[in-house]
Parts: C-alpha cells; structure tokens; sequence
C-alpha cells in the first residue's frame, strides 16, 4: 500500500468511525428508538419465564428498535459518502451495519449485559441500587461503541 492508499484508509475510517459514533447517539437516543421500543425490547427473565412468560417477548420491540436505529445509521453514512470523497463500498456498507444491527439486537435484550457485569467480577455494577448507577446501561453504551468499531473497519476494508 503506498502512502496515499495509507492516508487515504485512514482518512476513511476516521469518517466512518465519526459517522457512526454520532449516529449511534442520534439513533440510540433520539430518532431511532420510541418510549415503547425502549421499555419492550428486553428479554424476559428466568423467572419471568418459568412463570410462563414467553421467551421470546419483546423481540417485536427490540427488532423494530435496531430496523430503526439503522436507518438511521445508513441515511447518515450514504450522506456523508455523497458529501465527502470516501473510498468505500456497498458491500463493505452492508456487512458494517449488518454486524451493528446483530450485535445491536443481541445486547439490547439485556440479558447478554446483565449476564457479562456478573461474570467479570462487577455483580453490583449491574445493580442501580448498590451503585447508584445504571452499570447495564452504560456497560451497553461501551459494548454497542466497540461493535461499531468492528462496523467501520468492515465499511472500510470490504
């Protein structure tokens, strides 16, 4: 790769990288997911279930939730690509906002998250009660954010 193709790469993931950063807030808190998607979308727990919850409620939720967000996503990125000289691909487009949207979709039912802080050694973390803060939400945030990372190298080297 010559130093043009370098600085170009990198000129690229940095744009993407930004893009889906932004969006990830604007889809995640504003335009992409509405009070009912965010309330429903969990999984329902154990218990829940052994009371005979269905096991699947809240996938309608969540999946309307991850269709919207990447909407989101993809308008801001097909912007940015109109607007800016980006070397990047449909395919490579596809396979980044496919792997946010799985990644997305299975983090979202909370349980995943729940399930991570209690078997790293940060049981209380997922607690709000004992911490007084939302460690599930922001263990989420951290776990969406390094997704997206995955994202934008596929959008850029595909």
């Amino acid at each position: 790769m010559t130093p043009l193709e370098q600085a170009t790469t990198l000129a690229t993931f940095g744009s993407v990288w930004a893009v889906l950063a932004v969006g990830h807030n604007l889809a995640d808190h504003v335009f992409g997911q509405n009070d009912w998607q965010a309330t429903n979308k969990e999984a329902p727990s154990a218990d829940e279930v052994a009371a005979g919850t269905n096991p699947r409620q809240g996938w309608d939720a969540c999946l309307a939730h991850v269709a919207q967000y990447h909407l989101v996503m993809a308008v801001m990125l097909v912007l940015v690509w109109a607007v800016l000289p980006l070397q990047l691909s449909w395919t490579g487009l596809a396979a980044g906002l496919a792997v946010s949207a799985i990644t997305h979709a299975f983090f979202d039912r909370r349980w995943p998250v729940r399930w991570l802080l209690q078997n790293t050694g940060s049981p209380d973390f997922a607690d709000p009660e004992k911490t007084g803060l939302n460690g599930v939400y922001l263990t989420d945030q951290a776990l969406h954010q390094t997704a997206l990372l995955v994202s934008a190298l596929l959008i850029v080297r595909l």
